[in-house]
This record gives structure tokens, C-alpha cells and sequence, in this order.
């Protein structure tokens, strides 16, 4: 039946979730009600930690349609590895909606619910929630809700752990034991508030994010053409809107329908070159074919559509026509949208210690069960009254589970915090450190990340009449000014004028650069007097022009200038790009292409590509050079003008003349191959995601060692489904294109061609296990290809700049951003170093706080077993730790050690060997259960061993061995009433051995399980736990052999009053002991 009503949302897609419907039940309502008055409100407390339960218990089972409460949850396939698909509050990953109803029309009834910013409502047709999107659309914006202080305090107090807190003291305070409560509560505040500072500041740095530029004003084109001025937030989709001249912040979605925009898309790809979009081609009249294939799609229109948070730089329109756009996508339906979602609702990363840190409690809840009985059990059968039978009981699961964990373990990573931030790296998310020491694959975007932005020119190599000649630093050369080869570089680019700057890819820019050629765009009034078809001119600096004197000056430069009359632009799928040109006064045009150099020499003919083209071609690209080809042909007289506005790209890229080689090279970041080789070193895996070309990025994990030069380089050319074609990868050998490789061999590098879309179904084992370079990779395809490595069981850390990693640096495990502005929004670490010397620091800070959380865990448990053990045996005899046995062992000792011995830095580099990732290990367990049976054996001994001594006394409630002597023990039962009573049952032998063998043990556990290198600097290095062990254990020998009243007195321990005393002997015998067993 639950199956059957079940419905899945979201199918296919990242946040696919199992829907199931329920309706309110009065009845169950009111028998929870009733349980939670019963149970004084901790049912409720229950419930609220399991919302599944909660709606289960108040809620009868009813199908979707008719639901009034629904039940969402991850499904299986789509659950982040390691997460088991359950209902979790804490993460917001499952919650109970109600559905809400609307009025539209008057007529129509919607039932809707929200859920992370996505409104669901009911289409009966579909029998299922969809996501609302045409339907009813509310306010365009992006709102980024901060919550309240006081909304943040009682989900962060509700917290399971603090709740046993606020127990532990209320039980402390009926025992009267204040001191240590308060230190409780104070470290409690301290936490919560830091907590609370660092989600209320990530939310309104969020908000300010997207808040900048959210809010236009915007023209919109009514009935009969009027135009109505609007705030953006009013914008609906199917809104025809005009973009102003002067450009703007794209408020929402849309596709251009008349004019030209230029637009900086840096937000959402990180790259800052300018993007030309055009209008959105009109299908053909009357063919139904023509219309049902050019219907609108957003991944597939991306060159006519406007995105949201980009800028217009500017427009261009022809003949006074206005450049229109039609509103497709409004809120968080935009791409900024999607983005901030993702951001707000992260997928919950699981990590194993956490998960075993839990079930390590649940086995301490256990232990502290069986205590809970025995005390029980012994005090009913000693008689002793209810009161202390009840307090004593629950104050044995308070030392079993000790209070202060959560702190002593936050102490390590706030440590490791505070180093990050003295090297310049601030982090968000201070869980994400212990993570980070388990990193094992570490993913790097390219450009900004491991180069500097944009390339540098080296040189030319040009070709005549087939031969390469002698390679030229320059083409800045009178002697070239006319040359095809210059023209070509003159010409063949998508650079544009913004404000009077060239702007455009940075490689065009630094061609057009190294020949000094200037470029001259129509203005609106020439572009509209001429229709479209005014040319782009360029033309040579005066300086490189022949010195011979012409008619006029005008004259002269006219000679040289060239004019670009058609673009064919860049196709990453062709790998080339061309243009159409005419030097002015000549009647026939030229066709130019530029391209990988492959590509362009089989659009060539065979005679004018030189014949050592793949030797040359193969030099330069083994020194990581980018190599560009360029390529020339003479264009027929009969292509006119307004002809070759018309003429296919592929009769112009034909039966080509090859010109030569352009050699760029993009530099790596003078920290780049140092890094890169320390990762390798210590077996941690490194991968480039790029969005760039495939041979730039090839190129540059050549420079910078991420691909070893005896390694073999494997192309995967990844495509989509497309045509009624299934999807398929493509597998060649980057230097012999026809031979199939063997994916076998495993010392290979596999490359992922354009573009990466992860089809489903398709295999991906070898991309994900092998793929060192995956280029050409959109924002989403980033943040696929993280969840891919993440699902077969890499720790994955993230390294980027731009705004485009967002979703990765989100997803990964461990996302360090080098840039301050919209990364570091989402990246739960940011670095001011802008390069990646940041990442092994991270690694290493984080394998030392991860170790540090082990040492303090195993420390911290071996302290509630020490105190458990002490209590118990005690406990055997009605006694028990005094108030101020109790805080000094809990402040003085344990507060102490556990703070200081998470001060240990990290060790000065990476090691090979990767630290533990659980506390459920053979060897982890071995060493705490270990420990535990010789802490219970030396606390047993010296325990029976008292009991033997001639002088022992036979402690009751009512005697005191602290004032009876050996004359004393045989007075009568009449001569007691002269002793002073002890109304706490400390003072006896019993108690004086169990606290200094348990105070030394305490010392000595800590000393074991501070664990130093190759994680953590050795522990004689930490001066401050040197120091706190050293002073507490010689403090513990001076008042066991220098006896002093008033410290007697104060800790309530009993002494024989003789030349030697037996009990300290027995004590020193078994710290001896049991030290010689913790070295061992």
C-alpha cells in the first residue's frame, strides 16, 4: 500500500525524493498529546529529532491527492554515498509540508507546497506534485530569509547533545555539585554562541550576495507596442522586455527575440570574457517539423538566452529596432537561482568518524545502562533511601557519558582553525577540517588556479610553399604587415569595443596584441544606415606601413585596412573557427580559420602542409606549448557581398592554404608544480575540471607534472544523446587519433573530451577511476563529476576561483576557494594566498585535527570508564568521589589535558599513508579495550589490597577511618558517638586508593594517546600539555608523600598515621605498573 502511494519527485534529476501523503488524525493527536504531558515533554523532544515518527504517530497513511501533511525523503539511487536515505531534520533534508491552497481565477484550486525555495503543486493529470513553473509564479526574486537569532538558538539547543547537558546539570545541582556545572554551562554558551555568529553570518553574507543588482527597473512591451516602466520583482514569465543600450543586471531568464547582446556571464562561469548572444532564430513558416525541433530549450538556445545575475555590457540593434528579450525563468527557477539553492541546501556529507563517534556513544549508553541497574539493584538490597537511590543512579550515566565531549572534541578543530587563519586560509564550515584530513583526490580548476589568467604569445612558425621556415619571436614585422599570415591574425577573432576597450577572449586579445593592429567597429547610426552588414575594419599601426610616400595619408592606411564581413564563430565540437574578409579596394574576398592545428591541416590542401607538420606540431606540444594553426584560401569573384551572408561554413572551410603555427603558452603559477608533486608524493590523487579547451588544459597538466611525460594520453570525447542516438564515449590516443587504445593499461592518462554530460546508463568506471583532465565542463557538470568521484569512495577536495565552481566547492568534501567574492560564499574554506600552496596546509591541518579527534576521543572515553570503574567499585561499599575528588579530577585533571594535548601543530609534511577514517578499527578498539582492562585491573588491586592490610577498618556510614587508629579499632560500638560522623560516606581507605590510582591513570592515559608524528608534531613539542602532565603528576606524588591537613581535609582522603604508609605503597606499586603497561 505505501508503495503504491508513493509518488518520486524531481525523477532522474539531483534532488529526486520519494513523496508519501498523510492525513491528520484527531485521535492519535490527542493520545501523543496525553504521551508528551506524561513523559514531562521529552516524547516531544523525541519526535522533533524524528520527524517521520512524528508524522507516523499523529498521521493516518492517505495517497497524495488527498494528502494534508507530506513526507519527503531522499530515494536510494540519489542518496550522497555513505547516507543512508532516513529522515533527517537536522540536515533539512525531510520535513512534513502542508499543503496550501490559492484561489486563481475565482475558479481554480491549486494545492502546493514549498520546499527548499520550489513551490510543488498537484497536477492531476500526472497524479503527482510537479514543480510549479508556469502555473503561478509569485514574486520574481531570489529571497534569502535570515533567520532570528532566536530561531537559530532553539534548533541549536534542541541539539540531542546539549539536551543531555542541560540534564547533567539539573542533576548536579540537586548534588549540590555547582562548580563543574557552571564550567559546563559556560562552555556550553561560549559554543553556542560562536556557532550562532558564524550560520547568522554566512546567511546575511549570503543575502547581501544575492541582493546586490536584484532589484531593477525594467521596460516591459505591452499591447500596441507601448512600453511600461516596471520593478523586476513584477517581471512574470512570457513578459517581452527591452534591454537598455547601456546594459544592466539580468534580473530573471530570457531568450533574445530582435538584437545583439554582449554579456559577461563571469557569475555563472567564472570566465570574464565577454559572450556575444544573438537573437533566437524563427522557425519556418508553415513547417511543423522545423517548429516542433527549434522549440525553446535553455541548454540548447544557451547562445541566445540571458541568464540571470549576468551583465548586459551592452547592446547592439539596427535600423531603431529595440533589443528584446522574452522572460522565460523567474526566482530560484533562474540559473542564479538554482545556484543559491544549491548553496542553501547542500547534499549532507557523511563522514565515518562521526558516524562512528555515535554508535561509540551508543555502546557508552549501554555500559552506563548496566551501571544505572547495578546501583539500582545494590542500593534497594542495602536499603538506602530513594532519594540518593534515584541520584546516584543517574549521575552513574552522567560519568559514563561525559558532558563535556562536544567541547573537548570541538577543541582540536578550533585549534586547527586559528593556524588556518595565521596562513590565510578562513573556513566557514569548521566540521569540513576533520574531513579534510581523509582528502585523497583533490580537484583543480585551471585558469587562476593553477595558471595565470589568460596565455602569453612565444612565437610563430610560418609556412611557405609547403615548408615550415625558421620559427620568429614576433609577427610585429614591416616586412609582414601585407602577409596572409598577419591578416590572418588580424582577422580571424571574436573581438568586439566595450566602452572603447577590446574585450574578448584572451586569446584573441593577445594575437591581435603581438601585431599591434587596432580594430574599428560601425557605429548605430552606420549600422543602421547600412542594415547589418557594415563591417568590422582593422588595420596595421602606422609605424610597420612602407616608407614610400602615397597620394594622401588616408589613402595609404586604406591600402592596408581589411574589413571582417562574416564570422563563423568558435565551435568547441569543430574545434575551429573562421572568418570572411576583404581588403578594402580589392574586388574578391578571403576566407581565414584558425583552429587545433589537426583540424585545420585536413581542411587543407595536401601540397601546402609540410610534410614534418606532425614532428614540428608533436616539439612544441611535449613542451606544453598551446599550438594554434592558421589557414588561408582566395574566395570565388562570384561571392558577392550579400551572397556570403548566406554561404555554408563548410564551403568556406575548404581547400585551405596552411600559413603556420601560432605558439602561446599559458603559464602555471610559480606554486603550481611544487604542490602538484608534493600531493603525488603523498598518493593523493590530483584531477583538472576546466571548462577551458581540451589541448590548453592537456597542455598545461603536461607543464605543471599532473601528467607524467612517459604517460600516454587518451582522449574521451564524451557525447550527449542526440538525433535519436544513443550516448557514447569515444576512445583515441591524442597522438594517433585512428588507433584504438587499451583502457586496460593502467598506467595511462584518460581525458574527457567536450562535452562530459554524464549520460545515464552509461558507463563511467573508466573516467571517474583514471581521468586526470576533464575539459569543457559546465558549473553542473563540475558538481556531477564530484559526486561521481564521491561515489566510489574518494574524499574529494575541490580548488577554485570563479563563481562557475560554486556547486563543486559546495559538494566536495572539502572546497577551498582563491577568490573572496561569490566562491567564497559556498566554499567552506578561503584562501587570501592566490594559489594553491593553500591545499596541502589544508590537508595537513586537517589530518592533525583528525588525529587530534581520536587522541581526545579515546582519551575522553577511557576517562568515563576510568570514573565508571572508580564509582562502581565505590558504590560496592555505599561510598562514593567527593564533591571536590570529583571537580578536581574533572577541571584540574581532565579539563586540562583534554585542551592541551589538542594543541599539538602539524607535522611539516605529507606522508604517504593516510590517517584512519573510523573509531570501529582493530587496531583503535585493541588499544581502548586494552586500556580499559588494566585501568580496571589497578584500580581492583589496590581496592582489595587495602582490604587485606592488618590495620583495615571496615568502613560504615557511620564511622570515619580518617580519625580511627589501630588503638581505636577495638573501642566498643558506645565510643563512637565521639567520632564526627561523615554524612557523605568518603572518608575511608576505599576511596583515598581509588582517587590518587585513578588521578594518576588519568595523567597516564592522556600521555599514551597523545599521539604525535606523522600527523602531529611530537608531543614534547607542545609545551602546554608537557607542562599541565608534568605539574599534575608531580603535584599528585607531593601530596601523596607530603601529607598536608587542610589538602586532606579539602579531597576528604584518609591516612594511616605511621612511619611508613601502606596505602601509598600500595598506590605508587600500581602506577608503576601500570605506566611500564601503557609504554608497552
Amino acid at each position: 500500500m505505501e508503495q503504491e502511494n508513493a509518488k518520486i519527485l524531481n525523477r532522474g534529476e539531483e534532488d529526486e525524493m520519494e513523496l508519501q501523503g498523510f492525513r491528520l488524525s484527531r485521535w492519535r493527536l490527542a493520545v501523543v498529546g496525553l504521551a508528551v504531558l506524561s513523559t514531562g515533554g521529552f516524547l516531544l523532544l523525541l519526535l522533533y529529532w524524528l520527524p517521520e515518527w512524528c508524522v507516523r504517530s499523529t498521521c493516518t497513511r492517505t495517497t497524495a491527492q488527498d494528502a494534508e501533511v507530506v513526507l519527503l525523503r531522499s530515494t536510494v539511487s540519489k542518496a550522497p554515498p555513505g547516507v543512508t536515505p532516513s529522515y533527517h531534520t537536522f540536515n533539512g533534508f525531510t520535513r512534513a509540508h502542508t499543503p496550501k491552497s490559492t484561489a486563481l481565477l475565482c475558479s481554480l484550486q491549486i494545492r502546493y507546497f514549498t520546499h527548499h525555495s520550489a513551490k510543488y503543486y498537484w497536477n492531476g493529470e500526472a497524479q503527482n506534485f510537479e514543480v510549479l513553473t508556469r502555473l503561478f509564479f509569485g514574486v520574481n526574486e531570489i529571497a534569502v530569509k535570515v533567520p532570528s537569532v532566536f530561531k537559530l538558538l532553539i534548533k541549536e539547543v534542541l541539539n540531542p547533545f546539549y539536551i543531555f547537558q542541560l540534564f547533567s546539570v539539573i542533576l548536579w545541582a540537586f548534588e549540590e555539585y555547582y562548580y563543574y556545572a557552571a564550567t559546563i554551562v559556560f562552555m556550553s554558551f561560549i559554543s553556542i554562541a560562536t556557532s550562532l555568529y558564524t550560520i547568522k553570518k554566512q546567511y546575511i553574507t549570503l543575502r547581501d550576495m544575492v541582493a546586490a543588482h536584484s532589484i531593477v527597473r525594467m521596460s516591459i512591451c505591452r499591447a500596441n507596442n507601448e512600453i511600461e516602466e516596471v520593478i523586476s520583482t513584477d517581471v512574470v514569465p512570457g513578459d517581452v522586455i527591452v534591454i537598455p543600450s547601456n546594459g544592466t543586471i539580468m534580473p530573471c531568464d530570457a531568450v533574445l527575440v530582435t538584437g545583439t547582446c554582449i554579456v559577461n556571464e563571469s557569475m555563472l562561469t567564472g570566465e570574464s570574457v565577454p559572450v556575444t548572444k544573438t537573437n533566437l532564430p524563427n522557425p519556418v513558416q508553415g513547417d511543423r517539423d522545423a517548429e516542433k525541433d527549434s522549440a525553446f530549450s535553455t541548454e540548447e538556445h544557451k547562445r541566445h538566452t540571458l541568464f540571470c545575475g549576468t551583465h548586459v555590457i551592452q547592446t547592439r540593434f539596427y535600423t531603431g529596432e529595440l533589443v528584446k528579450a522574452v522572460v522565460v525563468r523567474t526566482g530560484f527557477s533562474t540559473a542564479k537561482g538554482q545556484l543559491v539553492r544549491s548553496i542553501l541546501y547542500p547534499k549532507p556529507t557523511d563522514f565515518k568518524l562521526y558516524h562512528d563517534a555515535y554508535l561509540f556513544l551508543l555502546c557508552l549508553v549501554g555500559v552506563a545502562a548496566i551501571g544505572f541497574i547495578y546501583s539500582i539493584v545494590l542500593s534497594v538490597m542495602k536499603e538506602v533511601p530513594i532519594k540518593e537511590i534515584i541520584l546516584e543512579s543517574l549521575d552513574i550515566i552522567t560519568i559514563t557519558v561525559p558532558p563535556a565531549l562536544p567541547a573537548a572534541m570541538t577543541a582540536g578543530i578550533v585549534y586547527a582553525q586559528r593556524r588556518l587563519k595565521q596562513i590565510g586560509i578562513f573556513c566557514i564550515s569548521p566540521q569540513r577540517i576533520n574531513i579534510c584530513g581523509q582528502i585523497n583526490l583533490v580537484c583543480f580548476d585551471k585558469t587562476g588556479t593553477l595558471t595565470e589568467d589568460g596565455l602569453d604569445m612565444w612565437g610563430i612558425h610560418r609556412v611557405e610553399n609547403g615548408s615550415f621556415q625558421l620559427s620568429e619571436e614576433s609577427a610585429y614585422k614591416e616586412s609582414l604587415v601585407k602577409s596572409q599570415f598577419v591578416a590572418c591574425m588580424a582577422t580571424c577573432h571574436s573581438l568586439t569595443k566595450i566602452e572603447g576597450q577590446l574585450s574578448g577572449d584572451p586569446l584573441d586579445l593577445k594575437m591581435l596584441e603581438a601585431i599591434s593592429w587596432t580594430l574599428e567597429e560601425a557605429t548605430e547610426e552606420e549600422t543602421a544606415l547600412h542594415e547589418r552588414i557594415m563591417p568590422t575594419v582593422v588595420r596595421p599601426p602606422k609605424e610597420l606601413l612602407p616608407s614610400e610616400p602615397a597620394a594622401s595619408p588616408e589613402m595609404d592606411m586604406s591600402m592596408y585596412e581589411i574589413g571582417i564581413v562574416r564570422q563563423f564563430p568558435f565551435s568547441s565540437a569543430l574545434q575551429r573557427m573562421s572568418v570572411v574578409a576583404r581588403r578594402l579596394g580589392e574586388k574578391r574576398m578571403d576566407a581565414y580559420l584558425k583552429g587545433a592545428p589537426e583540424v585545420v591541416a585536413s581542411l587543407c590542401k595536401k601540397e601546402s602542409v609540410p610534410e614534418d607538420f606532425q614532428e614540428v606540431l608533436e616539439e612544441y606540444t611535449k613542451k606544453g606549448f598551446r599550438v594554434i594553426a592558421l589557414a588561408h584560401r582566395r574566395l570565388e569573384s562570384k561571392l558577392t557581398w550579400h551572397r556570403v551572408q548566406n554561404v555554408n561554413r563548410d564551403h568556406v572551410e575548404a581547400n585551405m592554404e596552411f600559413l603556420g603555427l601560432i605558439i602561446m603558452q599559458n603559464k602555471l603559477k610559480a606554486e603550481t608544480p611544487a604542490v602538484l608533486q608534493d600531493l603525488h608524493r603523498a598518493n593523493i590523487r590530483t584531477v583538472m575540471v576546466t571548462g577551458d579547451n581540451m589541448l590548453t588544459a592537456i597542455s598545461v597538466a603536461r607543464d605543471c607534472g599532473m601528467i607524467p611525460p612517459q604517460d600516454k594520453i587518451i582522449i574521451a570525447d564524451a557525447l550527449a544523446p542526440r538525433d535519436g542516438q544513443t550516448a557514447k564515449i569515444n576512445w583515441r590516443y591524442a597522438d594517433k587519433p585512428g588507433k584504438m587504445p587499451r583502457l586496460e593499461v593502467r598506467d595511462r592518462v584518460l581525458c574527457s573530451g567536450s562535452p562530459l554530460s554524464f549520460p545515464l546508463g552509461l558507463s563511467l568506471s573508466p573516467l571517474v577511476l583514471h581521468g586526470t583532465v576533464f575539459a569543457r565542463m559546465a558549473p553542473d557538470q563540475k558538481t556531477q563529476l564530484i559526486e561521481a568521484l564521491q561515489g566510489v569512495d574518494y574524499y574529494v577536495g575541490m580548488c577554485g576561483d570563479g563563481a562557475n565552481d560554486c556547486g563543486a566547492l559546495k559538494r566536495a568534501h572539502s572546497g577551498i576557494s582563491l577568490s573572496e567574492l561569490e566562491a567564497s560564499v559556498a566554499s567552506p574554506f578561503t584562501s587570501r594566498t592566490p594559489n594553491i600552496s593553500c591545499v596541502p596546509n589544508l590537508i595537513r591541518e586537517g589530518r592533525a585535527a583528525l588525529i587530534t579527534s581520536f587522541c581526545v576521543f579515546k582519551f575522553m572515553a577511557l576517562y568515563s570508564m576510568i570514573q565508571y570503574i572508580s564509582v562502581t567499585l565505590l558504590y560496592s561499599i555505599l561510598s562514593n568521589l567527593g564533591d571536590f575528588q570529583f571537580l578536581f579530577i574533572d577541571i584540574a585533571i581532565i579539563l586540562f589535558l583534554v585542551f592541551t594535548m589538542s594543541l599539538n601543530p602539524a607535522w611539516k609534511e605529507l606522508v604517504p599513508r593516510p590517517p584512519p577514517s573510523g573509531l570501529i578499527s582493530a587496531p583503535l578498539l585493541f588499544s581502548v579495550l586494552t586500556q580499559i582492562l588494566i585501568c580496571l585491573a589497578f584500580q581492583v588491586l589496590p581496592f582489595l589490597w587495602v582490604q587485606q592490610q592488618p590495620w583495615y577498618e571496615q568502613w560504615t556510614p557511620l564511622s570515619n577511618a580518617c580519625n580511627t587508629s589501630a588503638s581505636t579499632s577495638t573501642h566498643s560500638m558506645t565510643n563512637i558517638s565521639s567520632f564526627e560522623v561523615d554524612p557523605d560516606y568518603i572518608s575511608n581507605y576505599e576511596n583515598t586508593s581509588i582517587f590518587y590510582v585513578s588521578s594518576f591513570q588519568y595523567i597516564i592515559v592522556a600521555i599514551i594517546f597523545s599521539k604525535g608524528k606523522p600527523f602531529r608534531q611530537p608531543s614534547y613539542k607542545n609545551w602546554p600539555f608537557m607542562l599541565s602532565a608534568l605539574t599534575l603528576y608531580v603535584f599528585m606524588l607531593f601530596v601523596l608523600f607530603h601529607p598536608i591537613e587542610a589538602m586532606d581535609d579539602f579531597f576528604k582522603v584518609t591516612r594511616r598515621r605511621t612511619s611508613v604508609d601502606s596505602t601509598n605503597i600500595t598506590v605508587v606499586c600500581c602506577i608503576s605498573v601500570q605506566s611500564r603497561q601503557g609504554q608497552l
